[in-house]
């Protein structure tokens, strides 16, 4: 029986999160992205806390999170907010989603931004 594309991402996305966990040194990246928006929060796993968050639907940002541009933006800032926070390497987590356009832009203005990952 053929599986939904949700229902495959949620599997991939388990399957990355077997192998990878955010630590106090070395937060997650956790990308999430829909049609219209992206967010992104860099989380503590250990302590199962939010350090950091962005997202599209942010009235201060007013940006379109379904386009390239947009999930550049969200990266900026996310990754200004990171700086603030004396946070300065984490891991990537995609979320299950493919490695490509928004996705990619997105960790590409991470990295931009002065994330080591």
């Amino acid at each position: 029986m053929p599986r939904t594309t949700r229902e495959l991402r949620q599997r991939r996305h388990a399957r990355i999160r077997r192998k990878i966990s955010g630590t106090p040194e070395r937060p997650r990246v956790a990308v999430s992205r829909t049609a219209k928006h992206i967010s992104a929060q860099i989380i503590d796993d250990l302590n199962g806390r939010t350090l950091v968050a962005a997202s599209s639907t942010e009235k201060a940002l007013a940006v379109s999170g379904g386009n390239v541009e947009g999930a550049k933006k969200v990266a900026e800032v996310l990754a200004q907010r990171a700086t603030d926070a004396h946070i300065t390497a984490v891991v990537f987590d995609r979320g299950g989603y493919d490695y490509h356009g928004r996705v990619a832009a997105f960790a590409d203005a991470l990295r931009a931004g002065g994330l080591e990952f």
